[in-house]
């Protein structure tokens, strides 16, 4: 006859899985799982726990290691939350299972996963550290590089949820080297960051001919802006830099499109702004025909270009050159922006012509206020013209007429300086400026194709424009004239 303590102990062995968990009964756990894989995941009533939950909160440490290493068609959830949010590792770090945390590390387990209240396993493991004297659990998710300044829902770091008493002072020492370490090392991958987007932007600039002011400004906001980067690295608080509103004057051809398109990518690679997007637009984008049309049609472009720079071209037709008796909605138009640019959402660069362009800067009074940069675009020199010429033919893209194709030794800067500047008047260079290139360069190419034969199988004669092939294109450019 069976005694009565055996019949209350073979009672008391645990028949569910999480109660295997819980005590540690990896055989019965073994046996339930595989009789039945899907109760790998099985949530528990009220807590919505897995047994990979309650085993790490309990230290059962084989328990742990089965479920972690378990191959069955399911998967253990490593990042499982219970009802409050908790992941197993924040079951092991609250309740000091120091061994079972190591594993879940080990497994991959997300070091700064946060519980409904915000709370990471670190500040759960210091909360357990201050009731029981035992900093292990805290020193395992430090050496795994748990973020020290990690916030909870009320803005409070693991530091301080520190009480002021005697037994937290080892702790917070603890805590204190960790944190310094960590914006140490966040300031050295901060400053190689910092170097690599300063080359590159050098990199970029060196794209830009002329405009030597433009790109010192430019160099001055990327530099302050990279350089907030490692401040707040370093645990920091600094104000927001923003770049001001511009307006880029000068004539057709010296660049003032494509600098912008620059300006948007290069402000967008240092932070900056949050994007690289240049909205593009004139008069017709902007002013409507009719009362009401012009205020939604400009908000409307406004909206478009929030977060990038609204590039306004030929900004001075907004304003009419002479008074009449008809309403001319350009300056609603201009209104409509002025009233953004205090937002910080967008930064607006107006473009045209520097003697028409008085007329913008003097119609509204707020105009150069808002408006605090005014950069200057030179015509071109004969010289300018070949460095961009030169760049072009280095930057081809594939969609390019020109891919593939390659100067000749013989073209250097110098040599096609002195072509360009024999063959055009200082007129003809500055009614074009950039925009002789292009066709300079398309014009070229057509006549390298006239020369050759259709048995030439020298490839580098196939893809290789001459001198004389640029000259006969530039004079190609001006042919109707000289006729």
């Amino acid at each position: 006859m069976q005694r009565p303590q055996d019949q209350r102990s073979r009672s008391s062995k645990p028949t569910t899985i999480h109660g295997c968990a819980q005590s540690g009964d990896l055989t019965g756990l073994q046996k339930l799982i595989r009789d039945n894989p899907f109760l790998l995941n099985d949530r528990n009533p009220v807590m919505v726990q897995t047994p990979l939950h309650v085993s790490a909160g309990y230290n059962k440490v084989e328990v742990v290691k089965f479920l972690l290493g378990w191959r069955g068609p399911e998967k253990v959830e490593l990042e499982a939350k219970n009802m409050y949010g908790e992941t197993p590792l924040h079951m092991a770090a609250k309740n000091g299972c120091n061994e079972a945390a190591e594993m879940l590390l080990a497994h991959g387990a997300f070091i700064e996963a946060k519980a409904n209240n915000g709370m990471t396993p670190l500040h759960l493991a210091v909360w357990h550290s201050l009731r029981a004297e035992d900093c292990s659990t805290v020193k395992t998710l430090l050496e795994n590089n748990a973020d020290c300044c990690a916030k909870d829902n009320e803005g409070l770091t693991p530091l301080n949820h520190l009480s002021q008493g005697p037994g937290s002072e080892k702790l917070r020492q603890l805590l204190h080297w960790h944190l310094e370490e960590q914006r140490r090392r966040k300031a050295i991958e901060a400053c190689s960051e910092t170097k690599a987007k300063m080359d590159e932007l050098e990199k970029e600039l060196s794209n830009i001919v002329g405009l030597h002011q433009l790109k010192l400004q430019l160099q001055k906001w990327a530099k302050g802006m990279l350089l907030d980067e490692r401040r707040r690295a370093l645990g920091l608080k600094v104000g927001t830099q923003r770049p001001p509103h511009m307006a880029f004057l000068g004539n057709p051809g010296t660049g003032k499109t494509m600098v912008a398109r620059s300006l948007g990518k290069l402000l967008h690679m240092v932070g900056i702004l949050p994007t690289d997007k240049v909205t593009e637009v004139q008069r017709t984008d902007l002013v409507g025909e009719f009362v009401g049309h012009t205020g939604p049609k400009t908000r409307r472009m406004i909206k478009e270009a929030e977060g990038g720079i609204l590039f306004v071209d030929e900004a001075y037709r907004l304003i009419p050159m002479q008074k009449s008796d008809d309403k001319d909605y350009g300056l609603e138009a201009l209104e409509e922006i002025m009233s953004v640019m205090d937002s910080g959402k967008i930064v607006v660069i107006f473009a045209g012509y520097s003697e028409p362009m008085k007329r913008v800067i003097s119609s509204n009074e707020g105009f150069c206020r808002r408006v605090t940069k005014f950069f200057h675009f030179d015509d071109f020199s004969s010289e300018d013209l070949a460095k961009i010429l030169q760049l072009k033919m280095n930057n081809q893209t594939m969609d390019s007429l020109l891919y593939g194709f390659k100067l000749h030794p013989s073209c250097s800067v110098d040599a096609v300086a002195s072509l360009i500047e024999k063959e055009t008047t200082e007129k003809q260079r500055k009614e074009m400026n950039g925009g002789l290139v292009d066709p300079m360069l398309v014009n070229a190419r057509e006549n390298l194709d006239l020369r050759l034969n259709f048995d030439c199988i020298d490839t580098e004669e196939l893809l290789t424009i001459t001198l004389e092939d640029l000259e006969l294109g530039l004079r190609g450019c001006y042919h109707n004239e000289t006729e």
